[in-house]
C-alpha cells in the first residue's frame, strides 16, 4: 500500500558506510540508543498528552519492551509512545539536520571503542542499529491517527529505503533488527539484561522482557529410566517482567545510588564517552522545592561556541519529562552544565515563555548556579592546595593528609579551567551578583609563572610592597603576551604582569575594575605610574629625558599626526625603541581589532605612540635625513609588536627595505 523507494540524505549514507564498516569494537551501544529513543518517544507522548489526554488512547502505561527471536535472528525494541507518521518517519529516518554527519567525521580520532561512543552527540543515535543488523524494519503509528496510517520503514544500510503504509492498531514504534551472524549474542536473554543494566538502569520506564524459564530435555528412551535426556533449553513463558529499576535515578536518595550508576547517567544524558569531572545531587526545600542532578563535563564538546545550539538542563514536573536543554534554569555562561532539574512547584503545562518569567524558575536559576559555582569552589580549593604543596622542596606530602575524595579532586580544576575557562568568563558581565565568586575561579597565565596559572587571589598575595594595582595585559596569542614590549618595565623591577589571551578576556575585563578592593590595571592603557615602586632618581631622570627630547617629539607628532593621538617619552621602555598605548578611557587596540573581525563597528580612535629615549634607534632620529620614513617605520613596528598589521603594509616593507639598501 502506497509503497516508495526513497534515497537517503548524501551524509547518511556516509555516516551507514562508517557504521557498517568501521565500528564494532563496542557494539552494545546500539541498544543504549534505541532504548533511550524510545524512552525519549514515550516522554514525547506525556507531554502532549497534557493538553490531549486522547493521545493516550487505551494504553496510559507507558513502557519499552525488549524481545527476540532466535530463529528468525531478529530483535525488537517496541515502545506506545508517541509514534511516526509516514512523512515524520522519512523526515526523521532520512536525514540528519544541521550537517551532523559532517561534524561526526571531523570528530573520529581512529580508535573505534572512542569512535563508537560519538555517535550518539550527533542524534544519529538509530543508525547505530547498523553495528548489528544488515537490515531494519520499522513499524510505527503516530498517536492520534488511524490504525490505516500506520508506516514501515525498511532499509539494508545501503544508499536508499522504502516506505509503505500499513494497518498498524498498536500507537507507538518497534524498531525490529535482523541481525547479523556476528551479532548473535544478542539473541541471549541473559545478554540483553547485563546490557540494559549497563547503560539504561536509570531510565524511569519500565523495560520489560519476556521471562524465561529452564526445561529439561525429554527422556530419550522412556521406558528405560537410564535411557538418558535431551539437552535442556530456556523457554519464553508468555510473562514480561521489568529489568531495570524503573526509577528515575535523581529521585533515589544519595546514599543508594553508587558512583558507577552516577557516571552511566551522565554519560546517557549527555552522549560524552568520558566520566565527569564532579556532580552533585541535592534534594532543595523551601519555598521553591526542586530536585537537582548537575554534572560538570570533563571535555568541552564540539559546538560549545556554536551560538545556535540550545543548551541547558533537562526539566521534569514532577517526574514527568517537560523539555531538554531547558536553558532559563542556568545562565548561559554555564551552559558547559549537564544534569536534570526536577521541580515540584512548575505547572505541568509549563512553556518557554512561562520559564523566562516564573519566580519559582528564578528561585531555581539562582539555586542552580550557586551549586555549580560551589562545585567549581571545590575543585578550584584542592588545585590550590596541590600547587602551594608543589613548591615546597619540588615534593608534596599533601596526599597523606588528604581523604581519598579529596585526593580524587586534585589537579580537576585545571583541567575544567582549560576547556571552559574562556566561557565562565562570560559571567563578569552576565551575572552580576556572582561577580566577585566568579572573580575568585579565574586564572591566567604570567610573567614569573609558567605551568600553573595563577589566581587573582594568589596574586595579590605576592604583590610587591608599595604595588598598587593588580597589572595585567591582553594579547592574542601567549608569546605576543610575554614578549610584549610595555612589560619591559615591569620585568625589569619584578613586578607580576597577568597575561590574559583569551578573546572573550578584553570585554569581561570591562566588568571586572577590582578585586577586593584592589583595581585592575592594563599596562598598555594610559601613562605608565609605578608609583612607590619607582624611586624619585628614576622620576627626575625620565623627567630630565622627555626635557631634552621636546624637539624631536614635535617632529614625531606632526610626522604621525595621521596615525597617533599622541606621541610621548616613556619609562616603560627598556629594550624596545617605542610601543602603542591607548588613553585610560580609550577602547584598546585588541579590543577593537576584535570587534572589527567580528563584523561589528568600532569607533575611530587613535592610540599614543610611546618612545624610549634612551634607544639607539630613537637617538637616530634627530637629525637624519630619513626622518619621516623612520618615524612611520617606529609606529608600524609598535604595531606589528602588539599584534596588529600596518595599514598599508607594502609601504611599510619598502619603508625598511630602502633603509636596509
Amino acid at each position: 500500500m502506497n509503497k516508495q523507494t526513497l534515497s537517503f540524505q548524501a551524509e547518511v549514507a556516509q555516516l551507514l558506510h562508517l557504521v557498517t564498516h568501521s565500528l564494532y569494537s563496542n557494539q552494545e551501544i546500539f541498544l543504549r540508543e534505541l532504548i533511550s529513543n524510545a524512552s525519549d518517544a514515550c516522554d514525547k507522548l506525556r507531554f502532549e498528552a497534557l493538553n490531549d489526554s486522547a493521545l493516550f488512547e487505551d494504553a496510559p502505561h507507558l513502557e519499552v519492551r525488549v524481545a527476540f527471536d532466535k530463529d528468525a535472528k531478529t530483535l525488537s525494541i517496541t515502545d506506545n509512545g508517541i509514534g511516526m507518521s509516514q512523512q515524520e518517519a522519512i523526515e526523521h529516518l532520512g536525514t540528519i539536520a544541521k550537517s551532523g554527519t559532517r561534524d561526526f567525521m571531523g570528530k573520529l580520532s581512529g580508535d573505534q571503542k572512542q569512535d563508537a561512543q560519538l555517535i550518539g552527540q550527533f542524534g544519529v543515535g538509530f543508525y547505530s542499529g547498523f553495528i548489528v543488523a544488515d537490515r531494519i524494519t520499522v513499524e510505527s503509528r503516530r498517536a492520534g491517527l488511524k490504525a490505516a496510517e500506520g508506516v514501515r520503514w525498511v532499509s539494508g544500510g545501503t544508499g536508499d529505503f522504502e516506505v509503505e503504509t500499513i494497518e498498524r492498531t498498536a500507537r507507538g514504534t518497534c524498531v525490529i533488527l535482523h541481525l547479523r551472524d556476528s551479532a548473535e549474542e544478542y539473541l541471549n536473554n541473559w545478554k540483553l539484561k547485563s546490557v540494559i543494566a549497563k547503560y539504561s538502569d536509570h531510565i524511569s520506564l519500565p523495560i520489560l522482557m519476556e521471562k524465561e524459564e529452564w526445561r529439561d530435555g525429554e527422556l530419550i528412551n522412556p521406558g528405560d529410566e537410564n535411557g538418558g535426556r535431551q539437552p535442556g533449553s530456556m523457554l519464553k513463558t508468555g510473562e514480561w517482567e521489568t529489568v531495570n529499576k524503573a526509577s528515575a535515578l535523581w529521585t533515589r536518595p544519595r546514599k543508594d545510588v553508587t558512583e558507577e550508576q552516577y557516571t552511566d547517567f551522565y554519560k546517557t544524558i549527555s552522549h560524552d564517552s568520558q566520566a565527569p569531572l564532579t556532580w552533585a545531587h541535592n534534594r532543595v526545600e523551601g519555598s521553591t522545592e526542586y530536585t537537582q542532578l548537575l554534572y560538570i563535563p570533563a571535555k568541552a564538546p564540539f559546538d560549545l561556541w556554536n551560538r545556535d545550539k540550545k543548551a541547558g538542563v533537562k526539566l521534569y514536573v514532577k517526574r514527568v519529562f517537560i523539555m531538554d536543554d531547558a536553558d532559563s534554569l542556568l545562565p548561559t555562561y554555564l551552559r558547559f552544565v549537564k544534569g536534570v532539574i526536577d521541580s515540584s512547584d512548575l505547572p505541568l503545562n509549563v512553556s518557554r515563555e512561562l520559564l523566562q518569567e516564573s519566580r519559582d524558575v528564578r528561585a531555581i536559576r539562582e539555586g542552580s548556579t550557586k551549586r555549580v559555582l560551589s562545585m567549581l569552589e571545590d575543585l578550584a580549593k584542592h588545585d590550590r592546595h596541590d600547587a602551594a604543596a608543589a613548591t615546597a622542596d619540588g615534593v608534596s606530602d599533601a596526599a597523606e593528609v588528604v581523604d581519598a575524595d579529596d585526593q580524587a579532586k586534585e589537579g580537576k580544576y585545571s583541567q575544567f579551567y582549560a576547556e571552559f575557562g574562556a566561557v565562565l568568563k562570560e559571567g563578569l558581565g552576565e551575572d552580576l551578583a556572582n561577580r566577585d565568586r566568579l572573580a575568585k575561579l579565574l586564572r591566567f597565565a604570567s610573567t614569573t609563572s609558567d605551568a600553573v596559572r595563577v589566581g587573582l587571589a594568589d596574586y595579590k598575595a605576592r604583590m610587591k610592597e608599595g604595588q598598587e594595582a593588580i597589572y595585567y595585559i591582553t594579547a592574542d596569542t601567549l608569546a605576543a603576551a610575554r614578549n610584549s614590549p610595555q612589560l619591559e618595565v615591569f620585568k625589569k623591577k619584578g613586578i607580576e604582569v597577568l597575561l590574559m589571551t583569551d578573546r572573550v578576556d578584553e570585554w569581561a575585563l570591562n566588568y571586572l575594575h577590582m578585586f577586593d578592593g584592589t583595581p585592575l590595571q592594563s599596562v598598555a592603557k594610559g601613562a605608565v605610574d609605578l608609583g612607590k615602586l619607582q624611586d624619585e632618581a628614576e622620576k627626575k631622570a625620565a623627567q630630565e629625558a622627555a626635557e631634552a627630547f621636546k624637539p624631536v617629539l614635535a617632529k614625531l607628532k606632526e610626522a604621525l599626526k595621521d596615525k597617533a593621538e599622541d606621541v610621548r617619552v616613556t619609562t616603560r621602555l627598556v629594550d624596545s625603541p617605542a610601543c602603542l598605548v591607548v588613553q585610560d578611557d580609550g577602547m584598546s587596540t585588541q579590543l577593537a581589532r576584535l570587534l572589527r573581525q567580528a563584523g561589528q563597528q568600532t569607533p575611530e580612535t587613535k592610540p599614543v605612540l610611546e618612545v624610549n629615549a634612551e634607544h639607539a634607534l630613537v637617538k637616530k632620529l634627530d637629525g637624519s635625513v630619513h626622518f619621516h620614513d623612520l618615524a612611520h617605520i617606529l609606529f608600524d613596528q609598535a604595531l606589528l609588536a602588539e599584534g596588529g598589521l600596518p595599514q598599508d603594509p607594502a609601504t611599510y616593507v619598502k619603508r625598511v627595505n630602502a633603509l636596509l639598501v
